[in-house]
């Protein structure tokens, strides 16, 4: 039976709020801050626990080694890695080593797009690692994501990880974040959704930038074998990039035979839902908010389409929806009219969040959504399944190496380099992923 595994990652041990996000307005809006590292693992592990208790196969995916020193000395500087570090806090205002310092890859919806053993011509999984090309501290993550997915999808009867589509403005990749799979018994649909073309006439947003182009959808669809009568490619609504759409995923989601979204998701949305419908037949039920129910800008602060969609057994569906939602008048109405009305949507289940909200990352951010068989799943390497014996030694792990609170000048203090890298070997370990880090191949420092 094929069933959507949820790989989320940990947030790292440098989790601050340096605002470096273009277009993600409450990144910009929390800039600055002081953070805290071990409530932010706390909570994404607090997450992780409330969609294991749905009975939904829930994996951890480890944090990255920050600050990326190695990155520093590629761009000039030298001496110790306390050496480089200080000298990056040194120039630019520190922007340097805040940009080499950042834990976004704790959101592992633009970690890769996946695409199932049965909609591909070779019947295997097929993952390709996003290039995250748009924004230069996402982009470091690249390498090692790529180290971490071989190791755990290794087996070559079962798996196909890609690499990165080449690092450019024209192939610029954010993953998941962009993709949506629906399905019914007349067929399947693969959202590839994109805010620009180098090639094509579109719409542009005006203040903020899009990420996603749509010379890279259109090659992921064909490195996973998805032809016309399966990949559709939506142009999101500018007006919603806007307003802080920077993914798809900040406005719609959807899985199987159900798709909810904001009306400001894609340009001529209702001609992207009769396509739809048009492909998967009347099993398809759509719920989409008009503005004048859930206003734009409510939408992307409260993250309500940022929710996890998870399919119990028999097909019901529970939204993971993070708090915030809850306490917005027209978010929380709407998502009552959800369970009251006849959709696949049984109930909400509430989700604290407050530290990667604060950085523009709901519940969904948070996975990346790997649709796996029994034996796809059983195949999978390592020890990263979550069960109660992990999930104690986890909350142990981050007891032990994380901080209560982190201030971006604390950045430039060698002693968390350090840390970080002591934590994230023992945590390899934990997780018996063996060494996907470089430093770990090369020996810890002093």
């Amino acid at each position: 039976m094929l069933r959507i595994a949820c790989f989320d990652g940990l947030p790292g041990p440098t989790h601050s709020h340096a605002g470096l996000s273009p277009g993600n307005v409450a990144a910009s809006t929390h800039a600055g801050q002081a953070g805290n590292p071990k409530a932010a693992a706390l909570e994404s592990l607090a997450k992780m626990r409330v969609i294991r208790g749905l009975g939904v196969p829930q994996a951890v995916l480890p944090p990255q080694p920050r600050p990326d020193v190695g990155t520093l000395r590629r761009l000039g500087f030298s001496g110790s890695d306390p050496e480089v570090i200080a000298g990056a806090a040194r120039t630019a205002g520190g922007r340097c080593l805040r940009l080499a310092s950042s834990a976004s890859a704790m959101w592992t919806a633009n970690a890769a797009t996946v695409a199932p053993s049965c909609d591909t011509p070779d019947g295997r999984v097929h993952l390709t690692v996003a290039n995250l090309a748009s924004n230069f501290h996402r982009s470091l993550e690249v390498p090692t994501t790529f180290a971490v997915l071989q190791a755990l999808f290794a087996d070559p009867d079962h798996f196909v990880v890609h690499p990165a589509l080449p690092a450019s403005e024209l192939w610029s990749d954010e993953g998941a974040a962009n993709h949506i799979r629906l399905s019914t018994a007349r067929g399947v649909a693969h959202l590839f959704c994109w805010g620009k073309s180098h090639h094509e006439a579109a719409p542009s947003p005006a203040r903020h930038p899009a990420r996603q182009t749509l010379e890279a959808s259109r090659a992921l669809a064909r490195l996973h074998g998805l032809g016309e009568e399966t990949a559709v490619f939506p142009q999101q609504d500018p007006l919603g990039i806007d307003a802080g759409a920077f993914h798809t995923d900040v406005l719609a989601f959807g899985h199987e035979r159900f798709l909810m979204l904001h009306e400001r998701a894609f340009v001529e949305v209702e001609k992207v839902i009769d396509d739809l419908r048009a492909r998967l037949g009347g099993e398809l039920v759509v719920a989409l908010a008009r503005d004048a129910d859930v206003p734009l800008h409510e939408a992307v602060a409260t993250y309500l389409f940022n929710s996890e969609l998870c399919v119990l057994e028999g097909g019901r569906m529970v939204l993971v929806a993070p708090r915030h939602a809850e306490r917005c008048e027209s978010t929380r109405r709407f998502l009552d009219r959800l369970v009251a009305e006849p959709t696949p949507v049984d109930r909400i289940e509430w989700v604290d969040l407050e530290a990667s909200m604060k950085n523009g990352g709901g519940p969904a951010c948070l996975r990346l959504p790997v649709p796996l068989t029994d034996a796809e799943r059983a195949a999978v390497r390592g020890r990263v399944f979550l069960d109660d014996a992990l999930e104690r030694e986890l909350g142990a792990w981050v007891e032990k190496h994380y901080r209560d609170r982190l201030s971006l000048d604390d950045l430039a203090d060698p002693a968390l380099h350090a840390e970080g890298l002591v934590a994230l070997d023992e945590l390899t370990a934990l997780l018996k992923l063996g060494s996907v880090y470089d430093f770990q191949k090369s020996g810890l420092p002093g």
